[in-house]
């Protein structure tokens, strides 16, 4: 789709949520940097006034309820592909930020609401700059920006790993075309000086692998604590 610039409206009730409606025309980048041709509305619960347990409630609240969907095209839902994920962060002793990172890295996905099958109709949904914006309200960047930047991750490694595409699922190709293809030579070197990118690439390498229908893992209340200890003080 052509890419277009958005504006944010905010409408507060007298609900304890936010609804943020994006809308094309007049770009307010500072507040969302989205470019898409497509309305949508997401959710989020207000962040002044919640505390620390309140905003683990509501992340494993969205992890329980829509990550129960299945996970597009692939074989698992988006909860299960969300554990194995972390499960792999911690079997290959990342630290518990990078674990939470790994947890949460699909978040963008469960709080659009452009439908589980954006890809499928050709939209990129730009969930990890949706998930990196959410998780900001609590979070560092040593947790938001391997999410944020997990999408580029996939397009510097399909650029300088030969073998990985590989490894991509067909889901996981069509979105790669959606999402600007492999990087440039320059692209590529651009992206792996920022800060954070090597834990985005390992980020990236658990996701593809994460996809395991017959894969057991731990449960959500496993990573309870390892949610609360990232949340800054």
């Amino acid at each position: 789709p052509r890419n277009l610039n958005t504006k944010i409206k905010w409408h507060y009730t007298d609900k304890p949520k936010t609804t943020i409606k994006l809308y094309q025309h007049l770009a307010e980048p500072e507040h969302f940097n989205i470019n898409r041709s497509h309305r949508q509305t997401v959710k989020l619960g207000l962040g002044g006034s919640e505390g620390r347990m309140s905003a683990v409630d509501r992340i494993v609240e969205i992890l329980e309820t829509s990550g129960a969907a299945q996970y597009g095209d692939e074989a698992v839902s988006q909860l299960q592909h969300a554990l194995q994920c972390a499960h792999l962060a911690e079997c290959s002793g990342a630290s518990d930020s990078l674990v939470v990172a790994a947890l949460l890295h699909d978040i963008g996905h469960l709080i659009h609401k452009l439908g589980e099958d954006a890809a499928a109709r050709g939209i990129d949904d730009r969930h990890e700059t949706l998930g990196r914006k959410f998780l900001a309200r609590w979070f560092d960047e040593d947790v938001t920006a391997p999410v944020g930047l997990h999408v580029d991750a996939k397009r510097w490694l399909c650029a300088t790993d030969p073998a990985y595409f590989d490894t991509l699922s067909p889901a996981s190709v069509l979105s790669l075309e959606l999402q600007g293809g492999p990087f440039t030579e320059a692209g590529a070197a651009a992206f792996i000086a920022r800060p954070h990118a090597h834990d985005a690439v390992a980020v990236r390498r658990w996701d593809e692998q994460a996809k395991d229908p017959g894969a057991v893992t731990p449960g959500l209340d496993r990573y309870r604590s390892c949610i609360e200890a990232a949340i800054r003080n």
